[in-house]
This record gives structure tokens, sequence and C-alpha cells, in this order.
């Protein structure tokens, strides 16, 4: 933060000396808390400011450097009382951290809280003197402030360290003549690819990405692919609030939050959309109400909304705004809504169902890019299929943080991979990345031991006759071409993830079983689930497979006896243990207390080496169990989740869209550990790599029951397509 505003201070007043830079950073380091608003900046370093001046400066560029300190200082010292996290705080506006030498380029930021140091302008040598008088009394309103402060009690420790939410903070180098040009063109030449050079994303002390580029072509689909925890949500974010700089003209739409629950029915949402289809109806609705008017009948005036009219009809044709509610409908239907379900109201739906709106308002709307953060978590097999085709025809760019690999395989034309803050792009599907990723790995480590061949052999010689005066030249000569070399960089491979379920103790036969059940949660309506026979043993490997709203939540919770059934008899070994992990259990965990202290809370009296031991299975260990759940990311509050779940041992572990915040590597971990895992698995997923890998046994529950399927997941896969045709 403190090179920022050296930074600007050097390129607002280019003639200021290291030991006028020294005592300004000084001050501020030492006493940045004190100042509460821009005035007081003002009052301690404008004197100081305009005796380096000397005129030569204009007043506004004084005030404007002050105001720059005074909001770098605001970013460095927000928090709250009492150590609680309040929510993120942002400037009004975006902060200019400064300019680059070059008249091409200029640097812009929008961002909020602390950026990675950068010197965009080097000092120069030229020196300056400031009054012993201007620094003096700039000292004693220093020194008067803080006295003030000390009496009303908010230094000498009073006011406690708090955690806070922060911002991402976005950095990144633009070339001012490109962007003028394509503003500046006409609409019908303005290009819709998206070219970002030389940018930077940070959040809170972490680089996020450094000296990134990203180009998105037009009508191209990109997956966008990475660890959790690295950026991917945060870069779509700063796309979508253009506080990466991006063409005006282009229209974004990101479908990250649901839409808010209102009295509007769900198709009349998604139509809301189209905001000029929805203006030019409203102006038709206007002009006819005035056209019928008796009070206005001039026949000027009706001639004049004639033709307003005529050109309104006009443009909604081109349109096709008579399609429009027919195309809405298809969308919802696409995606899990059944005509009588496009009739409700939006705020009779739940978060999941208003996440499906969401995306149902982006698919209708077509804006120029769609940026999408795991469509398919919210989704069934059925509406993940339909969406795949769907978007396989969509004619502008689309890009897509996902881990779902048969997803990604269908859909993307390119994949974006972010790892060790860098962005690497490949033509091609999932598996293509993959090929191309291992073989690009293997010709880095290839040239990574030729030239550390290379060293080596010189270095011998350099060693054998270092002493040596007959050879001094030659060993001169050595040392320099290793000089010359380039830096030797080992290979940066992404840590391997392995989970392990803890071997449960053994019963026999059949431990869990359902018979003739039926449940309906009240006598008003139809039952959910009728006649359910169920067994599972401790090799068993179940998946239980149906769309939205068939009761396969329902039917997890009677096994694990959160529900009764309404009939029938539910079974179970006495010394049965079962582990059951659910689709929002991660939402409920205690966010203010950290990994070792959630399960301590849950499972009280054991030593904190079991506690350890528990996280460590999952991959949870060192200082990360020491943070807060708050500051962890989705995927690792997932292993938080299994390791909670896994401490009674469990027999059979019982899951409800276990994959849904977990990246790929992660998600492959989780696979095997399930096979290896000594007990039984009862499994609800939309994963296809999670089914075909660990599933031997498939029921599907449609209609109110639950049938085998002999042929497994391609069996349902294929009667889901059979029913998207018709």
């Amino acid at each position: 933060m403190m090179q920022i505003i050296v930074d600007r201070i050097r390129a607002t007043l280019p003639s200021v000396n290291d030991d006028i830079i020294g005592y300004i950073t000084d001050i501020l380091k030492t006493n940045k808390t004190d100042y509460t608003d821009y005035q007081e900046v003002d009052d301690a370093l404008r004197p100081i400011f305009e005796e380096i001046a000397h005129d030569e400066i204009k007043p506004e560029a004084i005030t404007e450097l002050c105001q720059f300190v005074s909001d770098q200082l605001k970013l460095e010292t927000l928090s709250g009382d009492n150590g609680l996290t309040h929510e993120p705080k942002k400037l009004s506006t975006p902060i200019l951290i400064g300019h680059y030498s070059s008249p091409t380029f200029d640097t812009v930021s929008s961002a909020l809280f602390n950026i990675s140091d950068r010197t965009f302008i080097k000092p120069t040598n030229e020196t300056t003197t400031v009054s012993q008088k201007k620094l003096e009394k700039a000292e004693a309103k220093l020194r008067e402030k803080q006295e003030k402060r000390a009496r009303d009690g908010v230094i000498n420790g009073e006011n406690k360290e708090q955690a806070r939410l922060e911002d991402a903070v976005v950095s990144q180098a633009t070339n001012k003549r490109l962007l003028a040009d394509n503003e500046n063109s006409d609409s019908t030449n303005k290009s819709y690819d998206i070219h970002i050079d030389n940018f930077d994303v940070s959040y809170g002390n972490k680089m996020l990405i450094l000296a990134g580029t990203l180009d998105l072509i037009y009508g191209r689909r990109y997956g966008f692919v990475g660890r959790n925890g690295l950026g991917k949500s945060t870069l779509l974010r700063v796309i979508a609030n253009r506080s990466l700089v991006v063409p005006s003209h282009l229209r974004i739409l990101h479908v990250e939050q649901e839409i808010e629950g209102t009295d509007i029915i769900a198709l009349q949402s998604v139509l809301e959309c189209d905001e000029r289809r929805t203006a030019l109806l409203n102006e038709e609705k206007e002009l006819n109400r005035r056209l019928h008017s008796s009070n206005d009948s001039s026949t000027t005036h009706d001639s004049f909304i004639s033709k307003r009219l005529t050109a309104i009809y006009a443009e909604l044709e081109t349109i096709e705004a008579h399609k429009a509610e027919s195309r809405a409908a298809v969308i919802l239907n696409g995606l899990g809504f059944s005509t009588e379900m496009q009739s409700m109201a939006t705020k009779q739906f739940s978060g999941g169902w208003r996440m499906r709106l969401a995306l149902a308002r982006a698919l209708f709307s077509k804006p120029d890019l769609l940026l999408l953060d795991e469509p398919t978590n919210m989704l069934d097999l059925k509406a993940i299929i339909w969406l795949e085709n769907y978007l396989q025809t969509w004619k502008s760019t689309i890009l897509v943080v996902s881990h779902d690999r048969t997803f990604l395989n269908t859909v993307a034309t390119d994949i974006l991979h972010l790892y060790s803050q860098k962005l690497d792009s490949y033509r091609g599907n999932y598996d293509t990345f993959v090929s191309a990723r291992t073989e690009r790995l293997k010709n880095q480590q290839r040239e990574y031991e030729a030239q550390k061949e290379y060293r080596d052999h010189i270095q011998v010689f350099i060693d054998r006759f270092r002493y040596n005066a007959n050879r001094a030249a030659q060993v001169q000569s050595k040392l320099k071409l290793i000089e010359k070399l380039p830096v030797l960089r080992p290979v940066e491979k992404e840590h391997e993830v392995h989970f392990r379920f803890p071997d449960p103790e053994p019963l026999n036969g059949t431990i869990l079983q359902l018979d003739d059940v039926a449940f309906a949660y009240s006598k008003n309506i139809p039952m959910i689930l009728n006649n359910v026979n169920l067994s599972a043993n401790l090799s068993s490997r179940i998946c239980i497979m149906g769309e939205n709203g068939s009761g396969k939540t329902t039917l997890l919770k009677l096994l694990v006896e959160e529900l009764e059934p309404t009939k029938g008899q539910r079974h179970g070994h006495r010394n049965l243990a079962i582990g059951y992990f659910t689709q929002h259990f991660v939402d409920q965990l205690p966010m203010n207390i950290n990994s070792v202290e959630v399960l301590q809370l849950r499972f009280p009296g054991k030593a904190v080496e079991q506690y350890r031991t528990a996280l460590g299975r999952f991959g949870i260990t060192g200082d990360t169990a020491l943070q807060t759940v708050m500051s962890l990311s989705g995927g690792q509050k997932c292993r938080l989740a299994f390791s909670l779940m896994c401490m009674k041992n469990p027999h059979i572990l019982v899951l409800d869209e276990p994959t849904n915040h977990l990246d790929m590597e992660t998600i492959e971990a989780l696979a095997e550990a399930i096979k290896k895992f000594q007990g039984g698995v009862v499994l609800v997923s939309h994963d296809e790599l999670v089914i075909k890998r660990v599933c031997t046994e498939a029921w599907l529950c449609r209609n109110g029951s639950v049938t085998a399927l002999e042929n497994g997941f391609e069996q349902y896969k294929k009667l889901i397509e059979t029913e998207l045709q018709y």
C-alpha cells in the first residue's frame, strides 16, 4: 500500500527527493490510523507538497494527491468494533494508480483494497528542499491529533484488531489507442472480441493472477478450470463489474446470485429481461391509449401516433417479439420448470429454483458475453443435458467456471487454466486440455533436465580446475557462460489431493433396509414415495438418480432417520453408524471458529491430535486447520464437512451431491477414497465421473417409486435423451 502512495507522489511531483519521501512515509507508516478523513491528510501534507511544487503544479493536482493518500489510508484501516467482521466496503469510484512513462499506456485500477507493490514511474535524481518551518508545522499538527485521539481512547491498544472481508484488487495496463479505436468505431464495425493484457488480480494479501492475459474470441465457448480458491470466481466478478477494461458496447451478464423473490410470475420474470421488447410494448400500449383518448383527436396528432405505431410494429417484427413468450417457455421447461411452475410467483420458489430462474433470464437475454459460475450445481441430469445441447448453439461468447468434466467436454471449444497465478489457454475441450497439458509438462521437465545436466557438466569443469592457474582463463569463461544461461526453474506441479475415509468396525449381512416404505409430508398431499424396498451392506455402492423433486433427498432422510416412514418399516443394525453429507451441510458450518474448534464443538472430549487426524484425512493440515471457517474456500469447507461426517467411523456413507463445491482433482480424490472405503455408500450425484467410477447399483426415483436400473447410469442417460427429443 505504501509503495502505491510513493509511486503516486513521485508521478505527481517528479522533483521530490528520497529524504522527503522518507519523511512522508515514516509519518504515514507510524500514524496512518490518525488520518480519519481527507481534511486531516490535507492539513498535514499539503504544506509539504506545495513547498516541493514551487508553483509548477496546479493546486487541483495537489488536492487530488491528498485525496488519493487519504483513500489509500482509509482502505488500510477499515475495520469495525469488538473484532466483528463487517460487510466488504467499497469506494464510490475507481482509484487511478498512476501512469506509465509511455504515452500510449495508462494504469487503471478499480482496486479497492491493498494492491501489490508495483513501480510505474522511476524517481528522478533531482533534489528538492522543504523549509524546516513547514515540517515543524506539519509535525505539530500531527502531535495535536494524536493527543486528541489518545484522550478519546481511540489509540493505546483500546481499538482491537479484527478480521475484515476485503474486496478484489485489480490493476491493468491498457492500450489507449486500441481502446479509443474500438470505442469510436461505428456500430457495424465494432469488435466483440475481448483482449485484456497485463493485469493483476489480488484478494486481501493473496495475489491471485499476476501479469495475466485474457483473450476471448467472439462466438467461442471457454471452460475455466483450476483448483479451488485460486481466483476463478473472482476473475468473473471483476470482468462483470468492468474493473478490468472491456469494450463498453459489450453486454455482459454474470449469473452468480439468485433473483429476488417477488409477486412476478416466473415466465414474466424471464420476458422482462428483454428490455427493448418490454420498452416497445409499453410504448405501444401508451400510444394506443392516447390514440383512443377523446381528449386529443387532432389529425396531425393522430397521424404522428400512427406513424410511430407502424415503426414500433416493424421493430417488434424484426426482433421476433411474437416468439419471445414461447422461447422463454422452452428455456424454463428445459431447466425443469413445468407449465404450472412457470405461472408461479418467483417468491414461491426456493433459492435453488431462483438460481435456475437467473440462468433462464441470462439465456433468454442473449448477452454478448455470458459468465457462468458452476451452472450445473443447481441442475439435475436432465436439465444438465438440455443445457449442454442449448449452449452448443450459442452464438456469442461464453466463459464458464465448471468442475463437471462431461459438461466441459460437451460444451467447451477452449479451456482456460488458472494455476500458479498464471492463465494458460488451450484449444479444444477438457479431455484435449488434459492431454495437451500433460505433454507440455513432460516437455518442460525434459527441458529442465537437459539444462540441469548442461549446467552440472560446466560446474564439474569449474570445480575441477578452479585453483589451476593454467586453466584460469577457461574457468572464467565457463563462469561467464553460466551467468548468461537462463534461470533454472523446476517444473511447477500441482500437489496431489488424497482423501481417506476411516475403516468401520465389521458388521455382517444386510445392515440397512427399507421394507414397503411410503412417505408423505402431510395427510392432505399425495405420497412422495410409495412401496420402496431397498437394502444395503458394507459392500454396497448405490447411486440414487432422478429429477429434482422426485424424492431423492427424502429417500436419503428416511435412510438416516431424519424422517419417519408414513407406511412400512426401516430396519438398521443396532450398531450401525451412518455418515450423512447434505447439499446444505457446508452452509450450516459455524463461520467464526476454526476447523479444530468445529470438531471440538460437535464431538467434545477428545484429544486435539484426534481432531487433527480427522482433518488431515481430507487435506486440512497445518495452519489451514487454525483458520476461521469463514476464510476457507468452498472446497475446504467441504473437506471440513467430510471430517465431521467421519468422526463416528460410519459404516455407511450417505452422500447428497457431495461434489458441488469441489474442483476436478478433489472430485477424483473423493471417488478414489470412496472406492477404497471398507463400508457401504449411498450416493446422490449428477457427476458422471463419480457415478461411473464408484457405483455398482443404480436406483431411479420417479413418479413416487424407486426402481433398479440394470444398466445403471447409461440407461438413465439414454432415457433422458429420448425424452428431450420429444
